[in-house]
Formats: structure tokens, C-alpha cells, sequence
């Protein structure tokens, strides 16, 4: 094997520049979702890959249906080596700015691994402190299989959370639009102020507050 991820027969094989890879190493691909919504946790998975049980169809979460993210995320949990989620709450995305709670986020995932890994690969071009090698990879959830497992765990975990959401406030339309300021989002925000669960640093969520909209 002459990738880390050659079993997938990838078109665009990721060979890494900032480790050296050897066969039979623990590499972990981790992906947030949830940076861009006004309600809610930004959420991180970590994932690590079995070589000898590829999983068929991996691709970036934006790119597949929901169905066939639930199906995928079935598949990654019970065939993957380890997997597990992390996330920053909105009063630490306040408190620290969106980009660090990111990546505290996914510090807290590949620490929350129920196994030992050699690196670490990032979606994206930023990577947070990890106690092994890592690498950012642009755009590589669509790259990287283990990257494009831990962005369908992070969505769909997400999404569960937005759904929840919804069904305590459904005036809101969280199972619509997951939190994102889209019009039928900032017009409920105007209309019935904002919920604990809003992030208050995030600018259409401040004016409501500062017109004393609060649900």
C-alpha cells in the first residue's frame, strides 16, 4: 500500500507532507460541522478507518442524501477501529470566537478515540494542537475517506440536535435550516426573540438581544 488510504482507490490519492506514513498506522480524519449556525454546538468527529473493512460510498456529508448519511453512519460506527464526537457549546463559541471553539472541538473528539493514533488529518487548512502528527487537507472531506466518515458522523449528529431543537420550539424551523441565518431563521429571531441555545457573539443574535428580543 502505498497511501494511507489505499484500499479506496481514491482518484485523488492523499499522501501526506508533514509525516511520514508506514503501513499499519493509526490515522484519524476528523471534520466539524456547525461553524456557520447562530443556534446551537459547533460539532467534531474523529474517525479511524479499518483497512480490512472499507466502507463503500464515503464521500463529503454535504454531498449525500440523508438517507444515505444515516446508512453510512450505521456502517462507520460498527466497522470503523474507534470513532468518537466532540463539540463546543454556544457560551464557549462566545466566550472563545468560533474558530477556537472549533478547534478545541476536535481536540475534544480524537481524545475522546477509544483507541491510540499515529496522525491526525484535518478538513480544512487549520489543525489545533494534537499530542501526534497532523495535517490539514483542503477540501478533504472529499479526499480523504477517514475525513469524509467523521464529516457524515459530525452532520448527522448535528442534525439530530437541530431536530431536537425543533420540537421544542418549532416556530423556529431548526429541522428546515439546522440553525444557519437563513430568512425564515432571522425572521423568527426578530419575531420571538433569541433562545439560550443561540450564540450571542454571532451578529443577527447580538441585535436581537440588544432590541430586547429573548424568548
Amino acid at each position: 500500500m502505498s497511501d494511507p488510504f489505499a484500499e479506496y482507490g481514491l482518484a485523488d490519492p492523499f499522501i501526506p507532507s508533514r509525516f511520514t506514513w508506514c503501513h499499519g498506522m493509526r490515522v484519524a480524519g476528523v471534520d466539524e460541522v456547525g461553524r456557520g449556525p447562530l443556534v446551537g454546538a459547533v460539532v467534531t468527529a474523529a474517525v479511524v478507518l479499518d483497512p480490512a473493512r472499507p466502507i463503500a460510498g464515503l464521500a463529503d456529508s454535504k454531498k449525500l442524501t440523508e438517507k444515505k448519511r444515516l446508512q453510512l453512519e450505521a456502517e462507520i460506527k460498527s466497522q470503523a477501529l474507534g470513532w468518537a464526537l466532540g463539540r463546543a457549546e454556544p457560551a464557549e463559541i462566545d466566550q472563545i470566537n468560533i474558530l477556537h471553539a472549533t478547534m478545541l472541538a476536535m481536540q475534544r473528539a480524537v481524545a475522546a478515540l477509544p483507541l491510540d493514533v499515529d496522525a491526525v488529518l484535518v478538513d480544512g487548512n487549520r489543525i489545533p494542537d494534537f499530542p501526534c502528527a497532523a495535517e490539514a487537507v483542503v477540501k478533504g472531506d472529499g479526499r480523504v475517506p477517514a475525513i469524509s466518515a467523521a464529516s457524515i458522523l459530525a452532520k448527522v449528529a448535528r442534525d439530530r440536535e437541530m431536530q431536537q431543537l425543533h420540537e421544542r420550539y418549532p416556530q423556529y424551523g431548526f429541522d428546515r435550516h439546522k440553525g444557519y441565518p437563513t430568512a425564515v431563521h432571522l425572521a423568527a429571531l426578530e419575531q420571538h426573540g433569541a433562545l439560550s441555545e443561540h450564540r450571542r457573539s454571532f451578529g443577527p443574535v447580538a441585535h436581537a438581544i440588544r432590541q430586547g428580543n429573548l424568548f
